[in-house]
This record gives C-alpha cells, structure tokens and sequence, in this order.
C-alpha cells in the first residue's frame, strides 16, 4: 500500500508497505537542505505500547572511528544519510506512524530543532481473503543480517535445535510456512495437482504423503529426465521414496531430457467434483536452496479462473508432451512443435504495442511459447511506463529489451534491472552486445552468484545461491511492472 505525508518545512515523505518491508522516499525540492545531517527516524507501534529510534549501520567517524561489521547505532545519533531509506523490521497487519527528524549541526553538536515530518502506514496481512497472497523469503541474498544476527554460522551444524530452527525459519521467513498451508488446505474428497522441477525438500514431500493419508487426491508430476547428470531425477525419486509416496501418485517426464521442466506450480481443486480453487506458483523449488537458499517467492491465487487454466496446462504437462528419448530428428522437432502449439492454445500470446492492450484481470502465460512474441511485449510494457518501471531478470536480458530501451533517452521514465550477474558481451556470441546506460535512464544492479554449504540434519548439501532476486507472478518468472504514484489513502 502507497502512504503520503503532509508537507512539512518543504519535505514531504512517501512510503509503500508490503508484509514485512516499508520502503520510504522523502521529497526535499522545497526543503532548505543547508548543513543537513540526515533523519533520525523514530517508530510509533500501537499494537505493542512502543516508540523508539530505529537502528542503522552507518555511523559518524567522528564519533565512532572504529565501526564494527556487527555494529548497530541508534539513528537518534547516527541519522539516515539518505533521502531514501528501508524499514525490514515491520510486522504484517500493523499500523504504524514514522517520524523522520531533519538533523542539522555537526555530529558532536547535533540541533534538533526542526520539526518531525510524520507519516502513518498500515502493512499488509501475512494472508488474506482476497485473490492474491505474495510471500518472499529471505535467504542467502541477505547475507549480511543473517551475519550479524547468527554470525555467520552454518545452521546444519549448530548444536542447539532451537537455534538451527531459528536459522532455518529466519531465511524462510515466511514462505515455507504459506507453501505448507497451501497443501493442509486440501481436505478429504479435494484433489492437489503439483508439477515440479526440484522436488526432494523432505518436510514438504512428507507434506503430500500427509494429504494422501487423510484422503486428499494428489498427483505429483517430477522432473525425472535421464540426462548427464541425473539432476533433479534422483533426488526427487529419492525424496518421494523416503516418503512413501505410492507410484500411482507420480508422473514422470523424461521427454526433452536436455531441456529442464522449470515448472513449480500446484492446483488446488475442491470437493468429488474436484472444482478449481486456487493455484500456488512463483519461483520456489521444492528444495533447500530454493526455500532457505535463494532469494524467491510464492504466489498464491485464489481464482477459479486461473486454477482452471492452470489444471488443464497440469494436463497437458502430465502427457509428458515434446521429444520422446530415442526419437529420430524429424519425430523430435514434430514433437516439439506439437506440444509448444498446445501450450498456446491455453493462452494465446498477448500482442504488443501498448500496455492498455493488457486483459483485465489475471491472465497466465505458460511456457514453451512458438515464438519471441511475449517478450516482446513485456518488453513494450516495461517501456511504456510513465514514471518508473522495474524488472528482474534471472538469465540474463533479452535483446528484445534491449533494442526497445535503447531508444529510451535520459529524459525517459527510469528504469531498474535488477540481474543475476552483471550484463557483459558473451564470450562465444557473435551479436552486437547492447548496453543499455543512464544514457536510457536505465539503470542496473547485479548479484553475486557464489555456492555455499550447509548440513541439513539429514545430509551435507552445496547449493548454488545468488544474492540476485528471482520474482514471479503467474507462471512468468520475470515479472515486470510499470506504474504511477499514488498514494493509497
């Protein structure tokens, strides 16, 4: 939700909040800036009978020459030097009220005279009655606060359960608890469709084998392709082995064996008439690294509409549609034809041109696609926002982005990617690489993609993490968006 302050001695602050994360922005064009420290930030909780300075990192050297990685400061002495600046620390369904107190003087002199700019927010709920619920876990992307708050530990090898499990909760946050609820939702007589890609995180496998006991029809399709690596194959037949999961309730797909079954979705559909519900979706695998390890989301939709159209692509995937092994080339390339001309006729592509040319409403684009048209128009749509747009981009950026937004001069509505790695000329591409600069008002931030190891009470495991974030929203993994402010209430 979007929130505004009333102007105050020329600033005025805007804030929008999602569950956890209230982002602020304060506009000083009419302020007099003069000898301006920054803002001691100070939050009000009704909820909890509280008001107190919020903490920050970043101190004055005059006062504190040695700063430690783990040091915190209180913003009352150590303001925000910044007109930008992020609360982590909200709880959902909460109002509170902010006050940022201009600063001026000098460190050890500070004057605290001028008048607070004051603004009430309200969070969103953690879940909901409406159509959408989003939820983002933490993981390794937020390396530095899981440093300073567990030390950098690796939480398979604490010794202490309750502070593994606090480890674990922490970099979920939310997102396995609302995957979990997802699947108990389901009671005897409903059925759960799930197609997955890495399937093998045994807490929620075990979740399945639980809905299956208590009468829930399931069927489960797996990413079980022979290839050079095995990978996800046997850890997902492993993980459905430990749980007991009967054969009858899995659908292998071994067609395309080179080519990765991305899917992470599940239908949820109720009653014996097996009536679509709701759909769970977004980047998530089933895994340890994609829960606690990379930065992702879940997206749960509660539309009859979307859970219908998604059952029927959970059909057609169940087919085990495209290049079957041992097929010759003519028979792979029909195959593949086949089944990328299925897959459209779910949900044709939507044409370009204009954002106006949108469906209201929720519409879901499955992939393999028969053509580029699709980017292109969520390319369109990145460009034509007014203001601002954003999007992030797991694999890299397309050209098709890049060619529109090169035509984007310094004047345009800023953009902001942010990348899995930094975007640099392939080395065995023969195209003329694009850059895309300020020159376009667009502007890029990349992750650090690195591995690290942690034991699971079960097993060691290396995971290959980014500090990168990867959103979805309907069967899109990369989400754009473009907007207008406005400012909720």
């Amino acid at each position: 939700m979007r929130f505004v302050s009333p102007k105050t001695n020329g600033y005025t602050v805007y804030a929008v909040s999602g569950v956890n994360t209230v982002s602020f922005a304060i506009d000083f064009d009419d302020a007099d800036t003069k000898g301006l420290l920054g803002f001691a930030v100070e939050r009000a909780d009704p909820a909890e009978n509280q008001r107190y300075y919020m903490y920050g990192y970043k101190v004055f050297k005059e006062l504190v020459p040695g700063p430690t990685p783990d040091m915190s400061v209180s913003t009352f002495d150590h303001p925000v030097q910044s007109f930008v600046w992020d609360d982590f620390t909200a709880k959902p369904g909460r109002t509170y009220e902010y006050f940022f107190h201009p600063l001026k003087g000098s460190p050890g002199h500070i004057d605290r005279s001028a008048p607070p700019l004051s603004v009430t927010i309200q969070t969103e709920p953690l879940f909901s009655d409406g159509k959408h619920d989003v939820f983002f876990n933490r993981g390794v992307a937020s390396s530095q606060a899981f440093a300073r708050r567990f030390h950098n530990a690796d939480p398979g090898t604490v010794t202490d359960p309750a502070e593994a499990k606090a480890m674990f909760d922490w970099l979920a946050r939310d997102l396995e608890t609302a995957l979990v609820r997802f699947i108990d939702q389901a009671q005897s007589g409903d059925t759960l469709l799930a197609c997955m890609y890495e399937f093998h995180y045994q807490p929620v496998v075990d979740k399945f084998k639980a809905a299956i006991d208590r009468g829930v029809k399931v069927r489960i399709i797996i990413d079980a392709k022979d290839n050079e690596l095995d990978f996800p194959r046997n850890d997902n037949l492993k993980a459905l082995q430990k749980a007991g999961i009967p054969k009858e309730h899995i659908i292998e797909r071994t067609a395309n064996k080179n080519a990765i079954q991305h899917n992470k979705f599940m239908v949820y559909m109720q009653g014996a008439s097996s009536k679509p519900a709701a759909v769970w979706t977004g980047s998530t695998n089933i895994s340890e690294g994609g829960i606690f390890g990379q930065t992702n989301v879940g997206h749960w939709v509660r539309d009859a509409k979307t859970a219908a159209q998604y059952a029927r692509y959970w059909q057609l995937l169940s087919l085990d549609p495209g290049a079957k092994p041992g097929g010759n080339r003519s028979e792979n390339m029909q195959a593949n034809a086949t089944f990328k001309a299925s897959v459209v006729a779910l949900q044709k592509d939507i044409e370009a041109t204009t954002a106006a040319r949108v469906p209201q409403g929720i519409t879901p684009i499955f992939s393999p696609r028969t053509s580029v048209a699709m980017l292109g128009a969520y390319a369109d749509y990145l460009s034509s926002a007014e203001t601002y747009a954003a999007i992030t981009l797991a694999f890299g950026i397309s050209d098709v982005f890049k060619s529109i937004l090169q035509q984007h001069t310094a004047k345009s509505p800023i953009t902001f990617m942010l990348l899995e790695r930094k975007d640099v000329p392939r080395p065995d591409s023969k195209d003329t690489f694009i850059r895309l600069t300020a020159k376009n008002n667009v502007y890029e931030a990349w992750g650090r993609t690195y591995r690290i190891r942690f034991t699971s009470g079960r097993k060691r495991s290396t995971l290959n993490c980014s500090s990168s974030i990867s959103t979805s929203c309907i069967s899109i993994r990369n989400f754009c968006w473009s907007t207008r402010w406005a400012p909720s209430r």
